[in-house]
């Protein structure tokens, strides 16, 4: 195993615990506390129209004090390996982009699995797309300049959501900001990475959390784009991109591999390895520097897109 990151050498003392049924309905239970964003950004939260026949999709919007003319947007979809998360637990880095880069942050809150098996986490990310779109004039966003974006299976789910957007041709996100994806099912299937000494998200929960939301068509043959985007061939046409991931990280393969790919499809993607950085390293030590730099190349990717 790689050295870890100077910034995250305590990293190597973090429990490797995996997430199964009960630990994952366990930290469902978990009521994630909201942070105070200060006097220069307000935070609300908007109901729109879900998916045809399922509930509304909650939208947690952030936007600077005062916004009075249109501004570009960031459709946020938190993470969680399909199974549990809420938008709060991104507030920190959500009032950030607002209150650094002047737009309006919507992070939406999505259906779980296994009560809520695929494709509802992508419909629910697509309808709150559609409903932050529809806001437009009330929010004060352009709508020719939307993002989307996410972290772990955010990350994915956002990656998802731009092969829809796509596809539907009803809405266009201009910009794909992904970190650290869960992009591709079939990471379940290499036994080597059992061995690997990851930390945070563990082989053993990565197929937990997909077996969750696909059922036993994990891995196999039927699987669609819109629930694993690196199940998708044509990659043309999609928006331009930023993937963010560590060495050490269970998914990094899978991540430099869709990178890759988008390239060569003629869709602009920088990739951003840290090298001795884990799963969710910034979340973990927030405060460490090298999760500092990584939210600014984050920053400085949205304000070059928008």
């Amino acid at each position: 195993m790689s050295a870890f990151h100077p910034d995250l050498k305590r990293g190597r003392f973090l429990p490797n615990v995996s997430y199964g049924r009960l630990s994952s309905r366990l930290m469902r239970s978990v009521k994630w506390r909201s942070t105070d964003p200060g006097p220069d950004v307000t935070v609300q939260e908007i109901v729109v129209p879900g998916p045809k026949g399922a509930p509304p999709v909650s939208l947690r919007v952030f936007q600077p004090t005062g916004l009075k003319t249109a501004a570009p947007a960031l459709l946020w979809i938190h993470g969680g390996g399909l199974i549990f998360g809420a938008p709060e637990r991104d507030d920190r880095t959500n009032i950030a982009f607002a209150r650094e880069l002047g737009i309006t942050v919507a992070a939406v809150r999505y259906r779980l699995g296994p009560d809520h098996p695929a494709p509802a986490a992508v419909e629910d990310a697509y309808a709150g797309l559609r409903g932050l779109a529809e806001r437009a004039d009330d929010l004060h966003i352009d709508t020719d300049r939307i993002a989307i974006g996410g972290a772990s299976a955010g990350g994915g789910l956002a990656a998802a959501l731009a092969l829809l957007a796509h596809d539907r041709a009803e809405i266009r996100p201009v910009f794909q900001l992904l970190l650290y994806p869960m992009l591709d099912d079939r990471t379940t299937t290499r036994t080597d990475l059992d061995t690997f000494e990851v930390r945070v998200w563990t082989p053993k929960s990565n197929r937990y959390g997909w077996s969750s939301y696909l059922g036993d068509t994990v891995a196999g043959p039927d699987v669609s784009p819109y629930t694993a985007a690196a199940r998708r061939e044509d990659l043309t046409g999609l928006p331009p991109a930023w993937i963010g991931v560590g060495n050490l990280d269970l998914f990094h393969d899978e991540d430099v591999e869709y990178a890759r790919r988008l390239n060569d499809s003629g869709v602009p993607c920088h990739l951003d390895v840290i090298p001795g950085a884990f799963h969710g390293f910034d979340v973990v030590f927030p405060k460490a520097e090298i999760s500092r730099e990584f939210w600014r190349r984050q920053a400085r990717a949205l304000k070059d897109a928008l």
